[in-house]
């Protein structure tokens, strides 16, 4: 072969190339690539996703919202016009809720329980995963499963049981007590926050608590003020979970708490649904609901970006 063929050749290369690249109709080239069908796929998952998320919006803001301004119409209001917008406030039902229907009793109650038993739950669960996350011994393994296995067991299986407990506890009977049901939180919040806080302290970089061992800080100072405060994010997201689910347990005091007295909040909506079927003021029941539901929108409100950093914090390391 020539130089001159090898030139003519070159040639049509070039043009054939050019030609495919020529502009369509509009000034628009278009290229092809293995890359466009994944881009439509995502794209249409993108939409799917997002399809969603505003139906689960609607579904959890569009009642929250509801009960918000029922609490503050009269019962003739909420029966008449039931999605009606209030045109008087009647700030009365709150103070009823609150005085009458006793809901402030019952929510220092709640106050006193959630927060001894949230507590509780994250000192001895942390205690208890940095020491399965970090030492080896005989028998570590297996005291990490008895945690995961202690989530698979439904509460209506445990209440005969904790009764019994409760009841026969050695010195006096811890029935209808504030102690008592912080130990039954406790107990109940235990198995999740040791496995969650497990994973979450097997993430954190070792170095460092050694660098504290070798500069004579014991493994209780090492702990508490070294890995303790590196696991914040983990304590929070899992200090939320478990205040929700305390906060809304209802069966567990149903079952220990029958002292009308050291009533929780989920109790005393109970009672207060309940005799609305005789005194008919709703009002006071959507106002009651909405107290017990502002701490936990105003607690995830303040912590949501903590939350989520606790959640991918050990995905991101």
């Amino acid at each position: 072969m020539t130089t001159g063929d090898m030139t003519t050749d070159t040639n049509a290369i070039t043009d054939a190339v050019s030609k495919t690249d020529e502009p369509r109709p509009g000034g628009i080239t278009k290229k092809l690539g293995p890359t466009d069908g994944r881009s439509s796929e995502g794209g249409i998952l993108h939409v799917f996703s997002h399809g969603m998320l505003v139906v689960w919006a609607l579904m959890v803001g569009v009642p929250l919202l509801w009960v918000l301004w029922s609490s503050f119409k009269t019962s003739n209001g909420i029966l008449s016009d039931p999605w009606g917008l209030p045109t008087t406030f009647h700030f009365e039902n709150w103070a009823n809720a609150w005085n009458q229907a006793n809901m402030g009793r019952y929510f220092v109650n709640t106050m006193i329980v959630v927060g001894g038993s949230v507590i509780g739950t994250m000192v001895l669960g942390s205690m208890a995963a940095y020491v399965l996350a970090r030492f080896t011994f005989p028998g570590n393994r297996f005291i990490y499963y008895l945690f995961v296995a202690g989530m698979s067991f439904p509460v209506f299986m445990l209440v005969i049981p904790l009764f019994f407990v409760l009841r026969d506890f050695p010195g006096s009977s811890l029935l209808a007590t504030y102690q008592g049901l912080i130990l039954v939180y406790i107990a109940y919040s235990l198995p999740f926050t040791v496995f969650f806080m497990t994973a979450f302290f097997r993430t954190l970089p070792t170095s460092i608590a050694e660098a504290a061992l070798i500069d004579g800080a014991s493994h209780t100072r090492t702990f508490f003020q070294v890995m303790l405060p590196m696991a914040k994010p983990g304590l929070i997201s899992i200090g939320i979970f478990n205040f929700l689910g305390q906060w809304n347990q209802y069966l567990l005091p149903m079952v220990l708490n029958q002292n009308e007295d050291k009533y929780v909040l989920t109790q005393g909506l109970a009672m207060i649904a309940l005799q609305q079927g005789y005194e008919n003021d709703w009002g006071a029941l959507m106002a009651g609901m909405m107290i017990a539901m502002l701490p936990v929108l105003i607690v995830y409100f303040i912590f949501q970006r903590q939350v989520q950093a606790g959640l991918t914090a050990g995905a991101l390391k």
